[in-house]
């Protein structure tokens, strides 16, 4: 019995000290797997806390400065910016000069002509010319003669007709000079240059 006990007893204590080494392996697999889901859940945490920051942080610049910037109305400022240009005038067509300046002669000639008879009719009803009639007769006259008659002087024919040759005179005279100008300009253009002009926009 002695030494089945103390067999038994040799045997009992290789089982245990062959087990004793199984739990303390178990045990600390057991260990790093949860250090390993420890580690994985505070991963996890930091991953989370950063999305939350970086929404919050895209919230907050969104209903900041910049999203009223962009709701508030733009005001556009129109500056005005004139350009302007220096031109040179170096040559005048004599057939347009012509006809511009016959036209302006005629429509000169027909405001002269309205304005002499106008006049006249104005001086006739007021009696100037009558009272002219009679101070020279009275200043020519002698004893035994009449003064000077002047009425033919100063009647409506005469004065418009007067008026009327002048006009005509003054349409010739002046389509004629202002052609003849135009090609002297376009000779002096050609040797020393012509009229600088300064165009500027306006407002």
């Amino acid at each position: 019995m002695t030494a089945d006990s103390a067999g038994f007893a040799s045997s009992a204590g290789t089982n245990g000290s062959r087990s004793a080494p199984t739990a303390g392996g178990f045990s600390s697999t057991a260990a790093g797997a949860a250090a390993g889901l420890t580690g994985a859940a505070a991963g996890l945490g930091g991953a989370a806390a950063g999305l939350a920051s970086s929404v919050t942080s895209a919230f907050r610049g969104g209903s900041g400065p910049k999203a009223k910037s962009a709701s508030a109305p733009k005001v556009s400022v129109r500056r005005s910016s004139k350009r302007q240009a220096m031109l040179t005038l170096s040559r005048v067509e004599p057939w347009s000069v012509m006809k511009f300046s016959f036209v302006a002669s005629v429509v000169a000639f027909i405001i002269l002509f309205v304005a002499v008879a106008v006049l006249y009719m104005v001086l006739s009803a007021l009696g100037v010319f009558t009272s002219l009639e009679n101070q020279v007769a009275s200043i020519t006259s002698a004893k035994n003669t009449a003064g000077t008659d002047i009425s033919h002087w100063f009647s409506a024919s005469l004065i418009l007709g007067w008026t009327a040759m002048l006009g005509a005179l003054n349409i010739v005279l002046i389509t004629a000079l202002s052609t003849i100008g135009s090609v002297i300009y376009n000779l002096i253009a050609k040797t020393i240059g012509g009229v600088e002009v300064t165009l500027r926009e306006t407002d």
